[in-house]
């Protein structure tokens, strides 16, 4: 019975959390109301813009924005659960083993993101900065993008490589 009214109140705490910091989201980035966010776990941070168009979703995804960067989600995009999104990221090229707590003599990798329209990104996606995912696009689950991605394609994999084009039938 204790434990019932426990995990009851945990919940409400829990849901109150997600809808509290939701809330926070919509005004700081000036979101429309038709922007969704799916089920409690969406992260964004950073000192960048982010930018959302309508009728788009994203559930449980961590988005990363660096200052002076930005992310853009177009209109009725879908974002799957476990979606990272980063705007910096260390270059590979850099001596890492240089001062391991200082970046004095380590590069970054900086870009914005962009997801045009329409595009589906399925669940555990990783996209690096400097990254733009042409309009009607698919991401399949479990993919690694690190080069830009051409409308109407369908892309998987790590590195994510094209599967095929969409044939794409135009309804009258």
């Amino acid at each position: 019975m204790i434990s019932s009214i426990a995990a009851r109140i945990f919940t409400f705490l829990e849901h109150s959390k997600w809808k509290y910091t939701y809330s926070n989201y919509r005004k700081k980035y000036n979101l429309p109301p038709s922007f969704l966010f799916g089920a409690h776990g969406t992260l964004i941070y950073g000192e960048g813009t982010f930018l959302a168009g309508e009728c788009s979703y994203v559930n449980q995804a961590w988005i990363q924005i660096a200052k002076n960067a930005c992310v853009r989600v177009g209109r009725n995009c879908r974002i799957a659960h476990n979606v990272r999104i980063y705007t910096e990221s260390m270059d590979p090229d850099s001596d890492l083993d240089v001062d391991p707590w200082g970046d004095a003599e380590k590069k970054k990798k900086l870009g914005d993101v962009v997801i045009e329209d329409g595009v589906w990104i399925g669940a555990n996606v990783f996209i690096n900065p400097g990254v733009t995912i042409g309009n009607n696009s698919v991401i399949g689950a479990n993919s690694v993008v690190t080069k830009d991605v051409a409308p109407n394609s369908i892309m998987g994999g790590v590195p994510a490589r094209l599967i095929r084009l969409k044939r794409i039938e135009i309804i009258r």
